[in-house]
């Protein structure tokens, strides 16, 4: 409604600017007028004459010429056509009130619709595949903190988002401007310590494992910092270490964390107990982004198949092991020894089965 509305405003204006210069031509100029000059100039000769300022002669040759002058104009009104003037003065008025508002309509119905929907901005943006418009607020944001280069809170921002993107070398440096200008504290060294990681392929590097330090320095209970430092004493081949630190972790976290699941399958790894392969990238990914309820679901959905798939088929020791695994992790202690009572049970009868379980248990931290 507004829309039409200003359309209104400006049809009126323009209509306005057509009509005033025929307004405005159409005025009658009866101040000024030629023939009462003239009639005027007649009456200032006799004055003259009587007052004596000019001879008899002089005064009839002054009334010739004004009477001349005034015949002459007296024609030139006769002959001007006022009432055409009149006439196309108001067909001009008439096409400019009717016509000029019908020629808009005429023009903007089949160009425009006022029912349009609107057409929003992101969808407008150019490029055709999902990343372009992080790319292009990606660019934006690094474009503002060229600007602005201690801005802290939008390094803070963006460091995030080029380790996502796989921007490992940006990352770093924004990670390092976001400890520069908004102090320095255990998670953002962690994530500093992260990037060098991921920047160097995965390898714990020395650089990495400065800032690990430097988290727990911090903030002895930085989960992600423990965790790397683990994985920099397994890449160095000290395994025990590595375990060692782990099971520090899985002993004193909260039962519901969501690095256990990755910390206890590292353990596994280095300990040499029999396991599941390891989370790909993508579940490791997917179960970071889920919110704690959502993820809580899915384990609990890979544990009841499980638990399924060994009631079927009780000889899978591997199996076993797992199922008491991940109801240690969930923090279920009566599961877990229901399930061991059921494993040793389901492989009762096969001594190296036995054997196999009973040292699992043991590496579990459970009374083989």
């Amino acid at each position: 409604m507004m829309l039409w509305f200003v359309f209104a405003l400006m049809t009126a204006a323009a209509i306005f600017a057509v009509l005033l210069p025929l307004g405005l031509g159409g005025r009658k100029q009866t101040g000024g007028d030629e023939a009462t000059v003239y009639k005027d100039q007649l009456t200032e000769v006799d004055s003259d004459l009587i007052a004596g300022l000019i001879g008899p002669a002089e005064a009839e040759a002054a009334r010739v010429e004004i009477g001349r002058r005034l015949l002459a104009a007296a024609d030139q009104d006769r002959d001007a056509p006022v009432g055409s003037n009149i006439r196309l003065r108001r067909a001009a008025a008439v096409l400019a009130l009717v016509g000029l508002p019908i020629l808009a309509v005429a023009l903007y119905l089949p160009l425009g619709s006022p029912r349009l929907g609107d057409f929003p901005l992101a969808e407008r943006a150019p490029g055709g595949d999902g990343k372009q418009p992080l790319d292009s607020l990606v660019a934006q944001v690094e474009q503002h903190l060229e600007k602005n280069p201690t801005d802290g809170r939008g390094w803070s921002v963006l460091a995030p988002v080029l380790a996502r993107l796989g921007r490992f070398d940006d990352a770093v440096r924004a990670f390092r401007n976001s400890i520069t200008y908004n102090g320095e504290t255990a998670d953002r060294r962690a994530d500093l310590g992260e990037v060098v990681a991921a920047a160097a392929g995965g390898v714990v590097t020395s650089e990495a494992k400065a800032e690990f330090e430097r988290a727990l320095a911090l903030d002895a209970n930085e989960a992600k910092a423990s965790y790397f430092l683990g994985l920099a004493a397994e890449q160095d081949g000290r395994k025990a270490d590595a375990a060692e630190i782990w099971r520090a972790m899985l002993a004193k976290g909260p039962p519901d964390a969501p690095w256990r699941p990755l910390v206890q399958a590292a353990l596994t790894r280095v300990v040499g107990e029999p396991s599941a392969p390891a989370l790909s990238q993508e579940t490791m990914a997917a179960a970071k982004d889920m919110n704690a309820g959502d993820r809580e679901a899915m384990i609990k959905g890979m544990v009841e198949r499980l638990a399924t798939r060994l009631k079927q088929n009780g000889d899978d020791v591997d199996g076993w092991l797992k199922l008491v695994r991940a109801y240690l992790v969930m923090g279920d202690q009566e599961k877990a020894k229901s399930t061991l009572g059921n494993a040793r049970q389901a492989v009762s009868g096969d001594t190296q089965r036995l054997k196999q379980l009973n040292e699992g248990l043991k590496n579990l931290g459970l009374d083989g």
